[in-house]
């Protein structure tokens, strides 16, 4: 198992083939933030909530953590962003040794640095994501995301983002929908009248959305 910390959050009769659901937080906060989302999963799921690797405060996060360190725009600095992909990747890879169970469909995604970790990961591993749920990241401008027809491949991706997003704005949110449908992704744009947050109906919308796509196999 990689060295990041997680949290579990497992049904009462885990089953084989189940849907492995993975949500990673923002900077600045930790494996807990995003845990109560697991009720409102698909029923069965398995839950996962990685730590990020790096701690935050030496780049001013506060006293969570971080998946890279950002610098400006959807330019996250390139060591970092590299380092805590290797990182996600080795904590996916040894995931399914950790479980009960052996699981079925990948769902990644998370919040701000979450998403965009997500999305970066999908992009770079074509086709392991059968969904990825983004919620107010961005498309990382850095030389491993690359938006292609082959990189997008039959994942799905949920994008939710508010109108009025001060922290990740609202337009990223434009120009990271508008490569990923050039590149033909299978992509739910949903857009709310809020900051930096997930709202309930946006939870709501994910997934319903989420249920579709897993139900259709």
């Amino acid at each position: 198992m990689s060295d990041l910390v997680r949290r579990l959050v497992l049904p009462p009769d885990p089953r084989e083939g189940a849907p492995l659901v993975v949500l990673m937080h923002g900077r600045g906060a930790d494996e807990h933030d995003l845990a109560g989302l697991a009720r409102h999963l698909p029923a069965g799921a398995l839950a996962v909530f990685p730590r990020a690797p790096f701690s935050g405060l030496p780049w001013g996060y506060g006293p969570g953590w971080a998946w890279y360190r950002f610098l400006e725009g959807t330019r996250p600095e390139p060591e970092s962003f590299t380092r805590g992909q290797l990182a996600l990747d080795a904590f996916l890879e040894a995931l399914p040794g950790a479980l009960p169970v052996r699981p079925g469909p990948l769902v990644l995604g998370g919040f701000s640095q979450g998403g965009t970790s997500a999305i970066a990961w999908a992009l770079r591993h074509p086709g392991r994501a059968t969904a990825v749920l983004n919620f107010s990241g961005f498309v990382a401008t850095h030389p491993d995301v690359r938006v292609t027809p082959e990189t997008v491949g039959t994942t799905g991706f949920f994008w939710g983002h508010g109108t009025e997003d001060a922290s990740v704005p609202f337009a990223h949110a434009v120009t990271g929908r508008a490569a990923l449908r050039a590149a033909g992704a299978a992509l739910e744009a949903r857009d709310y009248r809020a900051g930096h947050t997930i709202t309930p109906d946006e939870l709501g919308d994910t997934m319903t959305w989420l249920a579709s796509v897993l139900e259709a196999g």
